[in-house]
């Protein structure tokens, strides 16, 4: 979906209004792009489906994940039997928002901001994951988001968004 009227206005509800029950209006809309049934399908039981984790501080003003609750109703409503996981990819560094940088600087603000789990690293390799998110506008979040998976062995990483900037 284009990130404009309507769903500009639902996803910021969604996102900072502190109302998660959208997640599962969102997922079934998604379910409805053959391309992302195609993908959700393909998944098997060790596979993964990853939200884009967000930093502890937040986590905490907002009171949960968006892509969190995205995720998981993504799999529910898929039936996939692939994980949904919120633990498997940690940010590590909390980053100044991207809203207001440019794309070369949202590159370098999110490098190295994400890592696979440590404790988790051997459960990564040659495995599929789909990584989730509300919304993307330079990718360059999503694209620090997969380096880190792939340096960790994944085969696969393909991203699935609810709403996409022009």
């Amino acid at each position: 979906m284009p990130y404009a009227y309507p769903w500009s206005d639902l996803v910021a509800r969604y996102k900072f209004g502190g109302d998660p029950a959208w997640a599962a209006v969102f997922a079934s809309l998604l379910l409805q792009v053959p391309d992302v049934r195609t993908v959700l399908e393909s998944l098997q039981a060790d596979d993964w489906l990853v939200p884009l984790p967000l930093s502890d501080q937040r986590l905490q003003s907002r009171g949960f994940n968006q892509a969190w609750e995205l995720a998981k109703a993504l799999a529910q409503q898929s039936g996939t039997s692939a994980r949904a996981d919120a633990r498997l990819l940690l940010r590590i560094r909390n980053t100044p928002p991207q809203a207001q940088l440019k794309r070369e600087a949202r590159l370098r603000n999110v490098k190295g901001a994400f890592v696979v789990d440590p404790l988790r690293v051997q459960a990564i390799p040659g495995r599929r994951v789909l990584l989730v998110d509300d919304v993307m506008t330079s990718g360059a979040s999503l694209f620090a988001a997969a380096q880190a998976l792939r340096d960790a062995g994944a085969a696969h990483v393909t991203a699935v968004v609810f709403a996409r900037t022009e």
